[in-house]
């Protein structure tokens, strides 16, 4: 079964200088039918004005991963980590036991956009921790990029769940197949592009949440950008 979530169902939030649209309740929108989707609690698909930001915050117990669609994002934290992430790489903090951070755009002309997920973790209360990788190369060169996994197998990011983020950046039309593990769940998130899933179609912000389908067919006519969560 699919059940595709419309980007024009999404939750919005407007502050001037950030625009945010939620797939999941978060802060001040609530929607007790998408509370979250299996251990995947929030998706927030954020445009952050040029010289503006999210000044320091704490997060507790949860997986917290940043993934860049345009501009940059300047990030300090707790853990003694200030870098910056750009279209092509994947952050993932595990916050744990707690931790501090900002999340800023300094190119004062240009906006960031990028999308903020959060996972619900595999164990309470661990040491706090941090990585990020660049998979740029990788999504040339593979129809789908393993981003995320619990055993940062095959080159990608740990995290403190079972749960494997795969991401595609196809710069042409494209027909891929996926085989979920067995008794497992998915939830697919558009970022760019027009695709088919299992023939349903998709656009830009829509996400799908899957349940009990042994394959998925994802099709492009054209270029497409999307993340595919292989959830417990």
């Amino acid at each position: 079964m699919i059940n595709v979530r419309r980007a024009n169902e999404r939750g919005h939030a407007e502050r001037g200088w950030l625009r945010s649209f939620h797939s999941f309740s978060f802060a001040d929108y609530h929607d007790p039918k998408f509370m979250g989707f299996q251990d995947l609690r929030v998706i927030n698909e954020d445009y952050i004005a040029g010289g503006q930001g999210f000044p320091t915050h704490p997060h507790k117990d949860m997986e917290i991963i940043t993934y860049v669609v345009s501009g940059e994002l300047a990030h300090k934290d707790s853990m003694g980590n200030s870098t910056s992430i750009k279209p092509g790489e994947v952050q993932r903090m595990s916050a744990g036991t707690g931790i501090q951070h900002s999340e800023y755009n300094n190119k004062k002309d240009q906006d960031t956009h990028l999308l903020q997920i959060w996972i619900l973790p595999e164990k309470k209360n661990i040491e706090p921790s941090y990585g990020q990788k660049n998979f740029a190369d990788s999504y040339k060169k593979n129809d789908l990029t393993l981003t995320v996994s619990r055993d940062g197998r095959d080159g990608s990011v740990k995290m403190n769940q079972d749960v494997d983020l795969y991401v595609a950046k196809w710069a042409e039309g494209k027909s891929v197949d996926f085989t979920p593990r067995p008794g497992r769940s998915a939830w697919l998130q558009v970022v760019k592009g027009e695709l088919t899933l299992n023939n349903l179609k998709m656009e830009n912000g829509d996400g799908a949440a899957i349940n009990g389908e042994s394959r998925l067919q994802m099709l492009s006519k054209g270029p497409a950008e999307f993340l595919l969560f292989d959830l417990p």
